[in-house]
């Protein structure tokens, strides 16, 4: 099936002016169709629409006002989406917030964005429920809406500006993961939103009969992606609060999931459980696409899940900044490789050295891209927003890459890479060598500063059981890479620390070889 030609312009021109708006169509069109689905709770298009306009008229009745800012708590739920459209409704910025964060990363959110409120879905978390308690939320019910803890209101807190332009109205402010200092809030307009999870359901052909399966959460940017892109369509939002692989192969067999969107563990986590609980095949029941991103894909991982699901992986690029889609796969053109894809439509982008100078096609440098899906900026750091999005709105995403042709290969972050002996190492390269090894689940490589050199320090996670040693893997990989790009050392852990979506905690690494026994 042949992917569409996508005319960016033409697709703006049609898009509505605030996410909340995506639903209209279908309330009208098929206002019994599911929605929202939440295990044994569905939420038809026109339950939506009228549970989303109470909930915004009891943020009202809160003293939410136009302009704030307000944190959603929450796992991935129907609570959490019809405070975030609400929020949209009237105006407001929604802050989603992962409950498994920190109280100590929570109130660096709450007090850099000068939030109005925090609600709390306490019947869904106990980590939520947990923050409430610490924050002294109240326990409310918002419209159809039951133990939402909502804390006291700010009355310090200022509201901003209302933009009617959908270009400048903030949707969505989305703080880092992984912070280690000052937060920083990425504003996205509603028309950045718009955009890239408008192109996105252009390119998988979506529509009323996907069910789209949306584990990822909804506290990163692909998260509310999948929310938005299939309520665009209206399709059904399959909501999972966390991730469990036997949920999700069940899910896969018997509800009709058509779309799943994953990180690379995603998929690992789904093929260890098909080992262990000894089944002999998985069924992929209706399921149409499989799509990953958010970290380095392993070949050796691909191969397996498409041998299993017979469906072709689908790899993509896309950062918070960028709302998040910058490249893709495309469906009628899979990919044997670790190619992230072609940029997606109204999406330009330029590759540099670290001084800035052009690179030619095949080699690796700095990427920088642009267009309509860009943010508009970090809240309240203009300097900061000025270092990474110059004049003519070029955004430098810190990722190392190359175009072979119009095909995108990201080799790594700017930051990580290593300078040893005078050569740059790539970690994503001897990464990639870890993880062919049969008993490796997955592996981070970072810098390690010596006497005028920076060594190469390799992290492994082995599987259950594995009697494999570090000298063991040191002995594999060392004739696979040339003598610079060697680990000095290879340290196997029980697990790496790791984001709610899976990202590996690279900088928590680096910290315990500087504090060796803090690995967390």
């Amino acid at each position: 099936m042949a992917e569409p030609t996508i005319d960016i312009e033409t697709l703006a021109t049609a898009l509505p002016r605030r996410i909340h708006e995506v639903m209209d169509r279908y309330v009208t069109e098929i206002p019994d169709h599911a929605a929202l689905i939440e295990d044994g709770t569905v939420w038809s298009y026109r339950d939506l629409d009228r549970h989303v306009r109470e909930v915004a008229d009891h943020l009202g009745a809160l003293g939410v006002r136009a302009g704030d800012r307000v944190m959603i708590v929450s796992e991935n739920c129907i609570a959490l989406a019809a405070l975030l459209l609400a929020a949209s409704r009237i105006d407001v910025w929604a802050i989603v917030s992962n409950p498994r964060l920190s109280a100590r990363e929570l109130d660096l959110i709450r007090d850099h964005s000068g939030a109005r409120r925090m609600f709390f879905t306490n019947g869904v978390s106990k980590e939520a429920a947990a923050h409430a308690s610490r924050c002294d939320a109240q326990t409310h019910s918002i419209g159809p809406l039951e133990e939402i803890g909502v804390t006291a209101l700010n009355e310090s807190a200022s509201a901003e500006p209302v933009e009617q332009d959908p270009a400048r109205q903030v949707a969505v402010l989305i703080y880092t993961s992984g912070t280690t200092g000052t937060p920083k809030g990425v504003m996205l307009t509603h028309e950045n939103l718009l955009i890239s999870a408008g192109i996105t359901a252009q390119f998988r052909q979506m529509g009323p009969d996907d069910k789209v399966y949306v584990v990822l959460p909804i506290s990163h940017i692909v998260g509310i992606s999948l929310l938005v892109m299939t309520l665009m369509v209206g399709g059904a939002v399959r909501l999972v609060s966390r991730y469990d692989p036997a949920a999700l192969a069940k899910a896969m067999a018997e509800e009709g999931i058509t779309i799943l969107n994953g990180v690379p563990a995603t998929y690992q986590r789904l093929l260890e459980y098909k080992a262990v609980s000894g089944l002999k095949r998985l069924d992929r029941g209706s399921l149409r696409i499989i799509a990953v991103a958010g970290a380095p894909l392993d070949l050796s991982l691909k191969q397996r899940v498409e041998q299993e699901l017979g469906l072709s992986l689908s790899n993509g690029y896309g950062i918070t900044e960028c709302s998040p889609g910058i490249s893709g796969v495309r469906y009628d053109a899979p990919r044997a490789d670790h190619a992230v894809g072609t940029l997606l439509p109204g999406v330009e982008a330029r590759v540099r050295t670290l001084d800035g100078i052009p690179v030619a096609n095949g080699q690796t440098g700095e990427l920088h891209v642009r267009g309509r899906n860009v943010m508009r900026g970090y809240y309240r750091d203009s300097a900061l927003t000025a270092a990474v999005i110059d004049s003519e709105g070029w955004f430098n995403t810190g990722d190392l890459a190359r175009f072979e042709g119009d095909i995108l290969y990201i080799v790594g972050r700017t930051k990580e890479m290593i300078i040893r002996s005078g050569f740059n190492v790539y970690p994503a390269e001897v990464e990639a060598v870890l993880n062919s090894h049969k008993a490796v689940v997955q592996s981070a490589v970072v810098g390690r500063r010596v006497e005028g050199n920076e060594e190469v320090v390799a992290f492994v996670q082995l599987l259950s059981g594995s009697d494999v040693t570090a000298s063991d893997l040191m002995a594999e990989v060392a004739p696979q890479l040339t003598s610079y790009k060697r680990p000095s050392e290879i340290i196997v852990l029980d697990a790496l620390p790791a984001t709610s979506t899976g990202k590996i905690l690279k900088h928590k690494l680096a910290e315990s070889l500087r504090q060796p026994g803090h690995v967390s």
